[in-house]
């Protein structure tokens, strides 16, 4: 598994967002990809991906009550309970370090509960 699909998950699981298993998704159009994310299903059905998704981060950001520094770019969720979670920049552009920093704390709520 991709690291970033693992993050997927994580933020996915944080936000109450459930998967598409394989076996409940069209083995052709419904697979992770990184263009397009997870397929979820149940209320919310539909593709998943605030890593590349400005719209997707944002709910996810509000769901989670983050603290969101675009500036460093860093997310951290209120109460402050994990403290902050940085993105290098790297190659990435600063909207695309964000969309990171929120996912990288969205997982560990996930991952926390």
């Amino acid at each position: 598994m991709s690291a970033d699909r693992e993050l997927l998950e994580l933020a996915a699981k944080a936000a109450g967002r459930e998967v598409g298993r394989e076996d409940q998704c069209d083995p052709i159009d419904r697979k992770y990809t990184p263009e397009l994310g997870l397929w979820c299903v149940g209320p919310w059905a539909g593709w998943f991906n605030p890593l590349n998704d400005d719209g997707d981060a944002l709910r996810l950001a509000v769901k989670l009550n983050l603290l969101i520094d675009c500036y460093s770019p860093s997310a951290r969720p209120l109460p402050d309970s994990l403290g902050w979670f940085d993105c290098e920049r790297g190659g990435l552009g600063q909207a695309a370090a964000v969309r990171r920093a929120i996912v990288r704390v969205a997982a560990e709520i996930g991952r926390s509960m």
